[in-house]
């Protein structure tokens, strides 16, 4: 039998369960998809409730798949990490994104500091606002509206202020990964959906896996959709949905995006080199994690000073509570949908 730090994979196995099995009780029924898996330590793993083949909005994870897309368009050299973004996009789409204290800074920013979120650019998901409402009221407020990528660029352009000049700090940017969208798509004359399927999605037989609103999977028909909770309120039917597309409007299963991240620390999707760069993390997102070029890394003695010596896992989390992370260590993958933005602390817990 292998171990499982001091306890055997068929006893975590068992452990997981129980506190699944309470958890699930606790929060009244509310979604919880958890998958692990480690070859290395005898570990597969799939929650008792039977939830998993469900697909869900994996929101911000879908932030990986935008920064591989863009890495394997530099291994190809039909970008470099260091061109300016206006080589490739059209004036009109940077105009007032990257306007800060009376400089325009459009021509100075560069792929790299969209992947690093440290282009200067706004984040109209959460940034305050100079008129109106909210992003996230919008959204709320009126279920029925459509959000184009042009629509996203408008709210910060219109509505927002830039953070900085490019590459002076660090500021998570869902304005940013829809630039780098648009990118994909003006480099390879195809739709970011189409990207998706063509690049990652069919080669690795993720047949659960779409961008919602833009395409269908390729197992069909399609299945139902997990519930989301937007700040208290259950949103998987609206249409303002649409609000994440390149920054996280994936929607898969846990075993597709399981399957996604082994074939990406295989060297399956970009070369270890690659890979080495989009997990070098020298920014702080928030206390305990760490942001690299498209990836998070986790480092939980920042959470409690008792969990110094655990590992420092690689992934990202979305703000549904959604987790996607590799521990190098024993190379563990660990899938997680919480479902609801309040329930970020307790899928931290599990």
């Amino acid at each position: 039998m292998k171990w499982f730090g001091k306890v055997s994979a068929q006893e975590a196995a068992q452990h997981f369960d129980v506190y699944l099995q309470k958890l699930a009780k606790k929060n009244k029924g509310l979604p919880i998809q958890v998958s692990l898996f480690s070859e290395k330590l005898g570990l597969a793993y799939a929650d008792p409730l039977g939830e998993n083949a469900r697909p869900f909005h994996i929101a911000s994870i879908g932030k990986m798949f935008t920064a591989t897309l863009v890495f394997m368009l530099a291994e190809q050299e039909a970008i470099a990490l260091d061109d300016p973004i206006s080589r490739h996009l059209p004036a009109a789409q940077l105009d007032k994104l990257f306007h800060f204290q009376g400089v325009d800074y459009a021509n100075q920013v560069t792929v790299r500091h969209l992947l690093a979120h440290t282009s200067g650019a706004a984040d109209y998901f959460e940034d305050p606002v100079t008129t109106g409402v909210s992003f996230l009221q919008d959204v709320l407020h009126n279920p029925d509206t459509f959000w184009t990528p042009e629509m996203l660029l408008d709210f910060t352009r219109l509505r927002q202020q830039p953070v900085g000049a490019p590459g002076t700090r660090f500021h998570y940017s869902d304005t940013g990964y829809i630039l780098l969208g648009k990118l994909v798509e003006a480099v390879t004359a195809q739709s970011f959906h189409a990207n998706l399927h063509a690049k990652i999605f069919s080669p690795l037989a993720m047949k659960d896996s779409y961008l919602l609103f833009y395409s269908e999977p390729e197992a069909q028909p399609r299945k139902q959709m997990q519930k989301i909770w937007l700040e208290g309120t259950e949103i998987s039917g609206f249409t303002s949905l649409s609000c994440d597309w390149a920054g996280g409007g994936i929607v898969s299963t846990t075993a597709d995006l399981m399957t996604f991240h082994k074939a990406l620390q295989r060297g399956e999707l970009v070369s270890p080199g690659t890979l080495k760069s989009m997990q070098t993390c020298p920014h702080k997102f928030r206390t305990g994690i760490h942001y690299g070029l498209g990836i998070m890394e986790i480092h939980f003695e920042e959470f409690f000073f008792l969990l110094r010596g655990l590992p420092r896992v690689t992934g990202h989390i979305g703000i549904l509570a959604t987790h996607l992370f590799h521990d190098p260590a024993s190379d563990t993958y660990i899938v997680m949908n919480f479902a609801a933005t309040d329930r970020m602390i307790q899928s931290f817990q599990c």
